[in-house]
């Protein structure tokens, strides 16, 4: 995958990975058009957090509807002077939380709308997938400091990296990039950041691709 391309690069990881951070940097410096997830507009998300069996439903199904319109609206929207895209998340994150939040009937039912909407919308030509340990994550969460993911668990961090991994196995069509970042710090290290650089545009064939930095 060249840079002169129209091309399409899709940000995943945990919470406090750093996806939207790194997604940021690409675009900017690629001059590609930027998709981030407007997470901080869902009133769902905080309730959630508080009283988790009675907002998932309600949560997962409203991320579901906002990446779609986003996802849909903007992809086919390139144009000379930013033909190329890198979004922060994919829509099927929708399936890895819905797994975990979900009583079998709500996610059959999510699982259903997702395969119909999913046709719709345009493949990343590549998924990054961002590693990190779970301690990692506490601490980045921590740093950034928003006040209803300060509560968040240890397991169900676990729950989401195992959902992430899990997912991958049935996406055969689809090539994605997991780096295994561990302490490592792309934001204030260019040495980390143009290695990251170097693995997303070299060419990958359909398939689970692992690196550790």
């Amino acid at each position: 995958m060249e840079t002169s391309q129209n091309w399409y690069i899709a940000l995943e990881g945990n919470i406090g990975a750093g996806k939207t951070t790194l997604a940021k940097m690409l675009a900017e410096e690629l001059d590609a058009s930027l998709l981030l997830e407007q997470f901080e507009d869902n009133s769902f998300l905080p309730k959630f957090y508080k009283e988790p069996a009675r907002y998932a439903f309600p949560l997962e199904m409203s991320f579901l509807a906002a990446r779609f319109n986003q996802l849909k609206n903007r992809l086919p929207q390139g144009d000379l002077f930013h033909p190329s895209f890198v979004a922060d998340y994919c829509l099927f994150k929708s399936l890895v939380f819905s797994r975990i939040t979900l009583d079998d009937d709500e996610y059959s039912l999510c699982q259903k709308m997702y395969e119909i909407i999913d046709m719709q919308i345009r493949k990343p030509d590549l998924i990054v997938y961002l590693h990190r340990p779970i301690h990692k994550l506490l601490l980045h969460i921590l740093k950034r400091g928003r006040k209803y993911e300060l509560d968040i668990a240890p397991d169900y961090l676990e729950q989401v990296q195992e959902g992430y991994l899990e997912h991958f196995k049935s996406m055969s069509n689809q090539a994605i990039l997991i780096i295994e970042l561990d302490g490592a710090d792309f934001q204030d290290n260019p040495v980390i950041y143009g290695a990251i650089k170097k693995l997303i545009f070299r060419h990958y064939n359909p398939g689970i691709h692992k690196v550790r930095l």
